[in-house]
């Protein structure tokens, strides 16, 4: 398995299209949900109800089953074989089977007990009816995150970053083909629950051919043994850590609840555009480096270890800060662009770009968190990142009950953002520290200079931006073009143009992350 430098970078990119195609797809889903059932009781109930199994997405599928499982495989290969490494994988996955069936079983008859009871209210009763048909996509959505792990460890990334791609189409075929011949939105609500079942049948079941080509075979026995029990010590702290990032969502949106009407969903609607190149880039990134971090670890290249962590947050920082930049400078017509029509008025374009602003800088440590964590997670540590995490959580509390008692009406929910981000920083810090302490020798003076060149660069950028805008929207009326195809223009122009800037201030600046990036592309295709 490769692990060097541009292996990192051309399979963090080959994650990162996937996960552009799953947003992509998901955009599409969500324009097809709201436009078969709006804000309707079914809509509401049917959110309610996935809540519960998206949980277990969330707290074990989005990287504490990947940071429990893949060192350990990779430790186990190295040292036993490939054999103990399949025979070990199929333990956990067997266990997590049994357990996850029992929780799916409880769960149904609890359900099953409180509709018997008879619930007075309607929207109890449709959501726990919805709750019934889903809950069995916690099994497969929980196995096929440990089908991901598996082959991560065997630096096969593009089928398992393509599985949340499988889940938004099956969504929407139910949609386009089965939904508008229901008799009525509550029989449409229930084909899209089991057609949610069904794309997590598939996520599992679509990987076990690649997993079977690389030596998995159905072992007999279900030996509890300390490996096993090792995976598990280490995905309860990781699962809390998941869960920890679950509280602060929570805590933003109940404090958002006392601001105002409009800031909960103001907050949300910033949340996603932030989440998008997270999503894209830190996601992708970090989903790499963890079997690569494992790997140098479990053949004591901790100088190797260290440099790709290097490599990875100048990396980051060469695509986060760029990014943070636009959004604080083109705010308000990406906002325009995406999300203004009928309800979505120009003062909640207002209310959300002011959210954004203060949201943006915080892809900067969001990003370098993401390229920090699975540094803990290879050496099998994921105790540190959740005790800081917690402190981190303290700290967001503290700064957002500050800000909303403290600003004016129209700041507060932009100062439950700028608390977030304070805090995550503040979690940043404390990594870093915690790292340099117990692994040493990260050369953070060369980080420094290449964050210096590439705010330089971003610097230029806005700058560009700002002087283009007015020129920009004159050629545009000039041209003609009103409405929705305005927007689109003006917004997509500003883009290309900061771009364009970034990348040919980067050149004349010499960001030896641009060239990096650059030999990775060129090199032969990494990943499967």
């Amino acid at each position: 398995m490769e692990t060097g430098e541009r292996a990192v970078i051309r399979k963090a990119g080959l994650v990162g299209f996937w996960t552009s195609a799953s947003r992509v797809l998901g955009l599409t889903r969500d324009v097809l949900m709201a436009g078969y059932f709006g804000t309707s009781l079914w809509m509401s109930s049917f959110v309610v109800a996935f809540t519960v199994p998206n949980l277990f997405r969330r707290f074990f599928g989005e990287g504490a089953l990947s940071a429990a499982l893949v060192p350990v495989l990779v430790e186990t290969r190295h040292k036993d074989g490939e054999r103990a490494a399949w025979s070990l994988a199929f333990r956990v996955f067997a266990l997590a089977a049994i357990i996850l069936c029992a929780v799916v079983v409880l769960g149904w008859i609890l359900c099953a007990v409180l509709l018997h009871i008879g619930m007075e209210s309607p929207r109890t009763t449709i959501v726990l009816q919805l709750l019934q048909i889903m809950l069995p996509y916690a099994v497969f959505i929980c196995l096929a995150a440990l089908f991901m792990a598996a082959l991560n460890s065997y630096g096969v990334f593009g089928i398992p970053a393509a599985m949340p791609c499988v889940l938004n189409v099956t969504w929407i075929a139910a949609l386009v083909l089965l939904v508008p011949r229901a008799a009525g939105p509550a029989e449409g609500i229930r084909l899209v629950a089991w057609a949610v079942v069904a794309a997590g049948i598939l996520q599992a079941a679509l990987q076990v051919p690649s997993m079977w080509r690389r030596g998995f075979r159905v072992q007999g026995g279900l030996a509890l043994d300390e490996p096993v029990f090792r995976v598990v010590r280490l995905t309860v702290p990781a699962a809390l850590g998941m869960a920890i990032t679950q509280v602060n969502v929570v805590v933003d949106r109940l404090l958002a609840t006392l601001i105002a009407a409009w800031a909960p969903a103001a907050l949300y609607y910033s949340e996603r555009l932030i989440y998008l190149p997270l999503g894209i880039i830190a996601t992708a990134l970090s989903t790499v480096l963890l079997p690569a971090y494992s790997h140098q670890v479990a053949r004591a290249e901790e100088r190797d270890a260290r440099e790709t962590l290097l490599l990875s947050m100048r990396t980051m920082l060469f695509l986060m800060i760029p990014a943070a930049t636009g959004l604080c400078v083109v705010a308000r017509p990406i906002i325009e662009m995406i999300y203004q029509w009928r309800a979505f008025t120009p003062e909640s374009t207002w209310l959300t770009a002011r959210a954004l602003r203060f949201y943006a800088p915080g892809l900067v440590v969001f990003g370098l968190n993401k390229a920090l964590v699975p540094a803990f997670y290879a050496r099998q540590d994921t105790r540190t990142p959740v005790r800081l995490g917690m402190r981190a959580v303290g700290l967001n509390i503290a700064f957002n009950i500050f800000f909303v008692l403290s600003l004016p009406l129209y700041f507060k929910h932009a100062g439950i953002a700028l608390g977030t981000v304070l805090s995550e920083s503040a979690f940043m810090i404390m990594l870093s520290h915690r790292l340099t302490r117990e692994v040493g020798g990260i050369d953070w003076a060369v980080l420094r200079r290449s964050a210096f060149r590439i705010m330089t660069a971003a610097a230029g950028m806005a700058l560009l931006i700002f002087l283009m805008q007015d020129s920009l929207h004159a050629f545009i009326v000039r041209l003609g073009i009103t409405g929705k195809s305005a927007q689109l223009a003006y917004a997509l122009g500003l883009v290309v143009g900061g771009v364009t800037a970034y990348l040919v201030l980067a050149f004349l600046l010499r960001v030896p992350e641009l060239a990096s990036l650059r030999q990775a592309w060129r090199s032969p295709r990494a990943g499967r």
